[in-house]
């Protein structure tokens, strides 16, 4: 068959094009950004073409499936409606996909690309797997059996999900352009969970992921001892976090990872449970566990000069305060920066507050502009970035022509986060560094 993908670059689009090659079908895709993006590496592995304008031909019988950050009256999109093309919905696509494999979906409001990523990592260790990450990162061998996908509530996607097995790693107040309320979000997860066949792994920390009904077998996992897996003898390390497991009152483990803060901790508890469910050795999940590489953007530690960068992804609050803490716990003798687009006006305006809060937590923040390719400025008067900065303990605007406002921070941990794209702004500011390092 063949697809035509626009939005192609989007982590989510990026992803499944890449699948539907696998599958044995002809892909190409289309974007308006001409610059290069991490999600574009497995799509030049596979030698997917990515169109910038219209003017190329479409077979009729392609189907197009699009990215939701493109806005229906896109001309692109006008034109293959015109052209009479099949359009279908990226997630109908991907429920298509998940039906054909024991599937795996990791949901939640956060962690969902870590905790995807450590349960991929296993599993490539030991049994094999298809995967479906949300950062770029999807491949399928059809002889796999399972298959771990990344099942995002936004726009209630995950609903055309019917999994085998299923991840709720917690659940929050987000995408509020889509849910009226935490309760609509709520039982949008249930309604998830509902739809799987065999078996939930739930955060039983989690108030919401608490309040749910289960139809299928749950396992609640956590801090409190009232799970049936509960975490003990947790050290946040400078090098790693260590912890115990202890399953139904019997110890199964100590473990170590090299990632950061208790969020991940309770990501790589949720993988360990998985794999174990699928009859992976103890062995191979602690070896698979001590050397994890994580995702694309998720905590990625770089160097300029004697300036350490961090690039990470998270955009939500409770994202932002459990990735700073991390870096304290990584760095706890440093001065922390972060520098942060905030990604669409809704969120800006809804959890303006918890922006404050969490961007507290380092030493100075800085915030560009709002980022936004699905709403505009004109519908949300008086929402911008002000709103937040102006309330911050140590808050500035940053853009790419005022990198330089970072010049005394150079020996900082410095931080920059958000779910948009923030590559440019990294450049200017390594650029910056350079051009000091020249005079």
């Amino acid at each position: 068959m063949k697809y035509y993908c626009i939005g192609i670059k989007g982590t989510g689009m990026s992803t499944l094009a890449q699948i539907l090659f696998d599958l044995g079908n002809d892909v190409c895709g289309y974007d308006d950004a001409r610059d290069y993006k991490f999600t574009e590496k497995g799509l030049e592995e596979r030698e997917i073409i990515i169109y910038y304008d219209g003017n190329h031909e479409l077979a009729p019988d392609t189907i197009v499936t699009y990215s939701v950050a493109v806005p229906e009256d896109h001309p692109e999109m006008r034109r293959v409606r015109e052209l009479g093309l099949t359009i279908k919905k990226y997630s109908q696509i991907m429920g298509e996909i998940v039906g054909m494999y024991e599937s795996i979906g990791v949901s939640g409001t956060h962690g969902k690309t870590t905790t995807a990523s450590l349960i991929k990592h296993i599993l490539e260790n030991s049994v094999g797997c298809n995967y479906f990450i949300g950062a770029g990162d999807g491949k399928v061998e059809p002889d796999k059996k399972y298959f771990v996908v990344e099942s995002d509530e936004f726009n209630r996607h995950f609903l055309d999900y019917h999994p085998v097995y299923s991840i709720i790693t917690n659940i929050e107040a987000e995408h509020l352009e889509c849910y009226k309320d935490i309760d609509d979000i709520r039982n949008s997860f249930e309604q998830f969970v509902s739809q799987t066949s065999r078996l939930v792994i739930a955060n039983g920390d989690n108030e919401e992921v608490r309040k749910i009904h289960y139809i299928p077998e749950v396992i609640y996992y956590g801090f409190g001892f009232h799970n049936d897996v509960v975490i003990k003898n947790l050290k946040l390390d400078e090098d790693c976090s260590r912890f115990d497991l202890e399953i139904r009152g019997e110890f199964y483990g100590s473990f170590e990872i090299p990632l950061y803060g208790k969020h991940n901790v309770l990501n790589a508890t949720a993988a360990i449970i998985m794999a174990r469910e699928l009859g992976v050795d103890k062995e191979t999940i602690y070896y698979s566990m001590s050397d994890f590489v994580n995702a694309e953007r998720r905590f990625a530690i770089s160097k300029v000069g004697s300036t350490t960068i961090i690039d990470d992804y998270a955009h939500h609050p409770s994202e932002i305060k459990s990735t700073l803490e991390a870096v304290r716990q990584k760095f706890p003798n440093r001065r922390v920066v972060v520098v942060f687009k905030p990604n669409t006006y809704s969120r800006t305006r809804d959890f303006a507050d918890d922006f404050v809060d969490a961007l507290n937590v380092a030493d100075k923040a800085f915030l560009t502009e709002i980022d936004s390719n699905r709403e505009y400025a004109i519908d949300y008067p008086g929402v911008t970035s002000k709103i937040i900065i102006d309330r911050l303990r140590d808050g500035e605007l940053i853009s790419e022509d005022t990198i330089s406002k970072l010049d005394s921070e150079l020996d900082s941990i410095i931080c920059f986060m958000s779910c948009a794209s923030i590559a440019h702004l990294i450049d200017s500011f390594k650029e910056f560094v350079a051009s000091k390092n020249i005079q």
